[in-house]
């Protein structure tokens, strides 16, 4: 049997990394009645924290020569560079300047958004997901997409 050079199999792969950060769930948008309705206790003026889990998936090709899609080494330095090391025992809306300069409420679905565009400078279309775990029930994953 013949293999094609140009078909090589399309692998997606998932590393994991946990942080530790306090946040307020709040907008600048609403008012402090209209926050407190959607938001609850997790409006609470003296913050409160999580213990976040990332997923970043990569999807390319397996590159011939090393059997990889992507260096797991590179990937692992990057989500700590560009992740934990920024977020972790840090208060996001006061310490993180996507949500302190912006003013963009630190939900999880934003959390994701923010993860994504920090890492596609380093991985650009190889980036396939990135998934923030804020509890053990609640997921919110980001591929990119806009509406």
């Amino acid at each position: 049997m013949e293999v094609n050079t140009h078909d090589r199999p399309l692998v997606l792969v998932t590393r994991q990394e946990s942080f530790s950060a306090a946040h307020r769930l709040h907008s600048s948008k609403l008012t402090k009645e209209e926050n407190l309705e959607i938001y609850g206790k997790c409006n609470n003026e003296h913050f409160h924290g999580h213990n976040y889990t990332v997923k970043v998936t990569i999807r390319g090709p397996v590159q011939p020569e090393t059997g990889m899609v992507v260096n797991l080494s590179s990937l692992k330095e990057a989500m700590r560079e560009l992740v934990v090391e920024p977020f972790d025992h840090k208060n996001l809306d006061l310490e993180v300047s996507e949500f302190s300069k912006l003013g963009i409420p630190s939900t999880m679905e934003n959390l994701a958004v923010v993860i994504w565009k920090r890492l596609f400078h380093r991985f650009k279309q190889l980036l396939y997901e990135v998934v923030v775990q804020e509890t053990n029930g609640h997921y919110a994953s980001y591929r990119g997409e806009v509406y």
